[in-house]
């Protein structure tokens, strides 16, 4: 476990919140393109890596391609594409000691408030440390956020009639217990998501029996566990020339699927049930199981490397039961439909429990900020809220796309200050009835049981939020900084300037 690493250094340039790979990537584009600019990473938990260190449970892995997923700096050489956790959390580590991001690491730094003053125009960053409650205050010209969106103290469970008659293990995948041991066990994990498809292949290696228990189906796609186009360039070109390649393919190829799916809802549902039905026993009730009630990418594919899961189920070492929960029994879970499942363990795979900006509360000049009535200015920067960055990932593609086009746009926007002489930067949202819509557009459970708490987007210019990479290169990485919704101003006597 990392020990706290608070230091005499209190005062930055900029403050990055969370040294998942948001973190990472604001670090390292601070380091190579402002090599002068002072920041730190303040990381409430003990270790670097965000969710892939905090997720420990059998089979975790990343939903989207590596190629893509990765940094942009960095090249993805590893064979894998769907990768699991622990070679993730080698990459990362290898990008933080690659580019000397580990010495501005604080671990155990908790992040409460940050209130921003327009006189002294300096954000004032309140922690805690996680190990001894003690408490210390950063200040920053620049407040990045790349703590995510989701609460990483505790996931959604609902209440489940009876829970307390269940005689063996209950557990959440995200606090997965170190002693659990499900060999040989009658295992039933509710949920239909990408957790649930993760865990059942994963758990039916060992246990007696592994049941996925959902509500209603997701879609599951099966694609290659390793690109083989990918590890031939590697070795034909090198791994930076072969990147470049690789990447614009598989985002081509993931935009393409997205895109067919608005256009044409029917044919990709077709499409994505003849690949399911293929994988899995003649007969099987692939109509009952894995034919959701909505259309494809209303919410996010569910990705399982070369079928693994559906392999589990032909076996007959996994299965998959579409009801509804009457009440937990002593020993498994009573249906509505009369069936009883017999359990040792229940895993409850029912979600996220979705928390903005990591529960940190900001003000400015005092006043509290209410994150839920403010828009979105370029999905990086809220209305009325100066000099502060949030990273918001995709939803339909890899996440570090986004984040690495939000960190490139926030760089253009000090390198603009700085040859101004200028020390705010806000957005101003000057028409207050333009119409508003919700962060996320998905009709996923766990996003809408919390996004009504999140910032608004908006209807119109540079307040949409699309989940388009092809549109966020046109607007953050060549559009102009200069905005009438952008409002800078000068620096006052009292201020320091951005190195």
């Amino acid at each position: 476990m990392a020990p706290s690493t608070h230091t005499t250094d209190t005062d930055f340039d900029v403050v990055i919140i969370g040294a998942g790979i948001s973190g990472i990537g604001a670090a390292y584009h601070l380091k190579t393109k402002r090599p002068s600019t002072s920041f730190a990473i303040l990381e409430g938990r003990s270790a670097l890596g965000g969710t892939w260190d905090l997720f420990k449970y059998p089979g975790i892995r990343s939903d989207s391609d590596m190629p893509s997923f990765g940094f942009g700096f960095k090249p993805w050489t590893h064979r894998q594409s769907i990768a699991d956790a622990h070679v993730i959390l080698d990459y990362l580590n290898e990008a933080v000691d690659e580019n000397g991001i580990r010495e501005h690491i604080r671990y155990n730094t908790k992040v409460g408030r940050a209130d921003f003053d327009t006189r002294t125009t300096r954000w004032t960053i309140r922690t805690t440390d996680a190990e001894t409650g003690e408490s210390f205050t950063y200040t920053a010209r620049f407040v990045y956020s790349g703590t995510g969106y989701y609460n990483y103290e505790a996931g959604y469970t609902p209440d489940f009639a009876g829970r307390e008659k269940f005689t063996g293990r209950i557990v959440h995948p995200q606090h997965w217990p170190e002693d659990l041991d499900y060999t040989g066990k009658k295992v039933v994990v509710i949920g239909s998501g990408a957790t649930a498809v993760t865990l059942i292949p994963a758990m039916a290696e060992r246990a007696a029996h592994v049941t996925m228990l959902q509500r209603s189906p997701s879609y599951v796609l099966s694609l290659p566990g390793e690109d083989a186009i990918a590890n031939s360039l590697n070795k034909v070109i090198g791994p930076d020339r072969a990147y470049r390649i690789i990447r614009r393919k598989n985002v081509a190829l993931n935009r393409g699927i997205f895109k067919a799916s608005m256009r044409a809802p029917k044919l990709v549902r077709k499409l994505l049930m003849a690949d399911v039905k293929r994988r899995l026993p003649k007969g099987y009730d692939v109509d009952t199981h894995f034919n959701p009630r909505y259309n494809p990418w209303e919410q996010r594919l569910c990705m399982v490397p070369n079928g693994d899961m559906f392999t589990a189920i032909s076996s007959g070492k996994a299965s998959v039961v579409t009801d509804h929960i009457d009440t937990f029994t002593e020993t498994g879970i009573a249906l509505t439909s009369g069936q009883h499942l017999d359990a040792d363990i229940i895993v409850t795979a029912t979600g996220l429990d979705l928390l903005p900006l990591g529960g940190i509360d900001l003000a400015v000049d005092g006043e509290p900020v209410d994150i839920a009535d403010t828009v979105v200015y370029k999905a990086m920067m809220l209305s009325g809220v100066p000099n502060f960055v949030f990273a918001m990932g995709y939803t339909n593609i890899a996440w570090t796309l986004k984040v690495d086009l939000v960190c490139a746009h926030m760089i253009r926007i000090l390198d603009h200050m700085d040859e101004r002489v200028q020390a705010i930067v806000r957005p101003v949202l000057s028409d207050s009835a333009m119409k508003r819509a919700p962060l996320l557009d998905l009709s996923s459970g766990y996003v809408q049981r919390g996004i009504d708490a999140f910032p608004k987007a908006g209807t119109t210019g540079p307040w949409t939020v699309k989940m388009a990479y092809e549109d966020d290169i046109e607007r953050l990485a060549h559009g102009p900084i200069e905005d009438s919704a952008l409002k800078f101003e000068s620096h006052t006597v009292e201020s320091v300037a951005v190195a």
